[in-house]
């Protein structure tokens, strides 16, 4: 699925290794995934984006062939303040200085931090399909709690969640893509295949589960602390008209609070954005790091 390109497994400053694959040529961008998948997810857009670009798309630690450390009781290992000097310890690993971001589900939440936490390394910013996490936490209700319900399954204390989807994680993980409308197509075998190879670790699951009892706890101090201080680059926002997000939130509105130059629209599509929409996918974003 990432013909041409070189598979990497670098360490970080944190004490894991980040699994990457890199291919193309041009100014560097670094792609990251989302829950519960891993850089497979961008298998249809990454390819076609290595014409113009240096593509690094990256597994997050907790996820996919990057490594699983265990978690800490306030949850710091897997903090998106973690996650993000990570994706900034890669970067620099292959020379990269600053580069192009472009991020979907948790790893926009690591996006958005990192380009906070970093913002002399981020030339652009590219989210889909999120609003903020403080925000989420913000508008937590009956809708939102049933769309989102793993957001609050997965944050339960250790091992409750580990112990439940561990009974049946091959059923788990492909359940989360059957029930996608044109599963066939949207999915093909070999990028599930891949997923659920990856999730049936049970440390995979810990640190799944990790990231989010950390978007529950630090992460929501860290925002606080410094949500004054907005996002400053250029910043990209798609999302689905379909999903929560999109028919509840004014999603520019939202980000407004949170970065400065914001632009975006939504797509016709459910979540999974660059697996939905490959093609209009990749022209929004060959469009904006272009420019």
């Amino acid at each position: 699925m990432f013909e041409g390109f070189e598979q990497l497994q670098i360490a970080t400053t944190g004490d894991t290794t980040i699994n990457v694959v890199k291919g193309g040529s041009g100014p560097p961008l670094l792609l990251l995934h989302g829950y519960p998948q891993t850089h497979t997810m961008w298998h249809k857009v990454a390819p076609r984006l290595a014409a113009d670009f240096t593509v690094v798309a990256a597994d997050l630690r907790g996820y996919g062939d990057s490594g699983k450390p265990f978690g800490d009781p306030e949850h710091l290992a897997y903090s998106k303040r973690t996650m993000a000097q990570d994706m900034v310890d890669v970067m620099a690993h292959l020379g990269f200085d600053t580069f192009y971001l472009g991020s979907h589900d948790r790893g926009a939440r690591v996006a958005h931090r990192l380009t906070k936490d970093h913002p002399q390394r981020v030339l652009k910013l590219a989210t889909l399909d999120i609003v903020p996490t403080r925000h989420m936490f913000s508008i937590v209700n009956q809708a939102m709690a049933t769309n989102t319900y793993h957001w609050f399954f997965l944050i339960q204390p250790y091992d409750f969640p580990e112990q439940v989807i561990g009974a049946d994680a091959d059923y788990f993980i492909r359940s989360r893509f059957m029930r996608v409308a044109n599963a066939e197509t949207v999915f093909p075998p070999e990028a599930v295949e891949e997923y659920v190879r990856c999730f049936n670790d049970p440390a995979a699951i810990h640190g799944a589960c990790e990231d989010y009892r950390a978007g529950a706890s630090i992460d929501l101090v860290h925002d606080e602390a410094d949500f004054a201080s907005k996002v400053d680059c250029p910043h990209l926002a798609l999302w689905s008209d379909t999903g929560y997000v999109g028919r509840t939130q004014d999603v520019l509105q939202v980000w407004r609070d949170y970065s400065n130059k914001v632009e975006g629209q939504s797509l016709p599509c459910g979540h999974y954005i660059a697996e939905e929409l490959p093609d209009e996918c990749y022209r929004l974003l060959h469009e904006f790091f272009s420019r």
